[in-house]
C-alpha cells in the first residue's frame, strides 16, 4: 500500500478539520481497503508492507493531519499482522525518513520557508547521517521485507531514516 498527501503545515488549533479527514481518508482508509479487498487474494506465506513515513515514529510539530495518518497506519499494521499470522502472512511498515522527491521537496519548502535547495540542507541538518534516503534504500528495504529472508519478521516498523527516528 502506498499512497498519500502530506495534508497542511499548521498547529493543532489552526489545522482544517477537513483537511485533517481528508489525509487520514486517504492514508488509513485506503490502507484498510486496500487490506480489506487483497487479504482474501494473498497466497499463505505471503507479504504485506505498508508505505508509513518517519513521522509514523516521531511527532513533529504542525503536521498533526499527516502524522496522525501515518501513526494508525502502524496500528492498523499491528492488527493486521495478528490476524494474519496463522496464515503465515507477514504484515509490516517500511518508515522511510526524508527522501529527495517533489513531494517531499513540497513539504519541506512549506515547513521551513525557504527555497527547495537551502529547505532539503535544513532537513538534511536534522538527519543524524545527514543526508536525504535514496528511493533505492527504500527499494531495498522493500525487497527484504517481500522476501524470504524476512520470513520471521511481522509486526515490524522498518525505519529507513538515517536515524531521524532513533
Amino acid at each position: 500500500s502506498n499512497a498519500g498527501v502530506s495534508g497542511e503545515m499548521a498547529p493543532i488549533v489552526d489545522y482544517p478539520s477537513d483537511v485533517f479527514s481528508r489525509t487520514l481518508a486517504v492514508h488509513v482508509l485506503g490502507a484498510f481497503h486496500v487490506l480489506k479487498h487483497t487479504i482474501p487474494h494473498i497466497p499463505d506465506g505471503g507479504s504485506v508492507i505498508i508505505t508509513s513515513s518517519v513521522v509514523g515514529l516521531i511527532g513533529p510539530p504542525a503536521a498533526s493531519g499527516y502524522v496522525a495518518a501515518k501513526h494508525a497506519q502502524v496500528g492498523l499494521m499491528r492488527t493486521a499482522a495478528k490476524e494474519l499470522a496463522p496464515r503465515r502472512i507477514r504484515v509490516n511498515t517500511i518508515h522511510p525518513g526524508p527522501t529527495s522527491t517533489p513531494f517531499q521537496d513540497d513539504i519541506e519548502m512549506r515547513a521551513t520557508h525557504l527555497p527547495r535547495d537551502e529547505a532539503a540542507k535544513a532537513f538534511d541538518a536534522m538527519i543524524p547521517l545527514g543526508r536525504h534516503t535514496t528511493t533505492e534504500e527504500i527499494a531495498h528495504g522493500m525487497l527484504y521485507l517481500a522476501s524470504d529472508d524476512s520470513a520471521m519478521v511481522t509486526s515490524h516498523r522498518l525505519s529507513i531514516d538515517g536515524g531521524m527516528s532513533g
